[in-house]
């Protein structure tokens, strides 16, 4: 199954990827949540990141999926596969050509073939990811070279359920987190991007090349 979350980076005790609520995340997620969990503002900057960064007719990738992609809608792409917590969010999803349920906490290993997707989105999620290099490990085996890892994250959460580091951190120090994440996941040209509103939700994003 893996390194203990607390290997996941050199110099991170175990207690850094600790939640305040310990219950399996299974239960957390039992019932759906058909909400979006940025502002249009937000969501518009994930969209336009994916239009840049996610080929048109290629396979994608949506990891810890939901209801809602975020993909742009008048691209047509290959195929969307969908990973998630909740069935019926998942199934509601109209951009998935198909889904998994899987608790990536509880095991980080993608039941998906090396080098089989075009590109990959996590999109306000990643701070719930108590062994994100194993994750980002297999999020790196299963694209295909030079294809583009991308990760946004606003200032929203669920507080009880992300790790410990995370909510210590400030946006820009978060990203550095994701980016040392996406380092030691064997990621390159990694890039920092943000879309900071006067007013709305604040978007952060970092982009790893396979």
């Amino acid at each position: 199954m893996g390194s203990a979350p607390g290997e996941q980076l050199p110099g991170l005790p175990a207690a850094a990827f600790h939640k305040q609520d310990a219950a399996p995340d299974a239960l957390f997620y039992d019932f759906p949540r058909f909400v979006t969990h940025i502002d249009d503002g937000a969501i518009a900057a994930v969209t336009q990141a994916y239009r840049d960064r996610l080929p048109a007719g290629g396979a994608i990738l949506d990891l810890m999926s939901s209801w809602v992609s975020h993909l742009p809608e008048d691209v047509e792409y290959g195929s969307v596969t969908g990973l998630g917590m909740n069935a019926q969010e998942l199934s509601a999803n109209p951009r998935l050509s198909r889904w998994l349920v899987q608790d990536l906490n509880q095991d980080p290993l993608l039941p998906l073939e090396d080098a089989s997707f075009d590109g990959a989105g996590l999109c306000v999620s990643v701070q719930y990811l108590q062994r994100p290099v194993e994750v980002f490990k297999e999020v790196a085996r299963v694209l295909r070279p030079g294809a583009a890892f991308v990760v946004s994250f606003s200032n929203r959460c669920f507080p009880t359920k992300a790790v410990a580091v995370w909510q210590r951190l400030t946006g820009p120090e978060q990203q550095g987190l994701i980016r040392a994440y996406m380092r030691a996941a064997g990621f390159a040209d990694i890039g920092l991007e943000a879309a900071l509103p006067p007013h709305g939700d604040p978007l952060w994003l970092v982009i790893g090349s396979r």
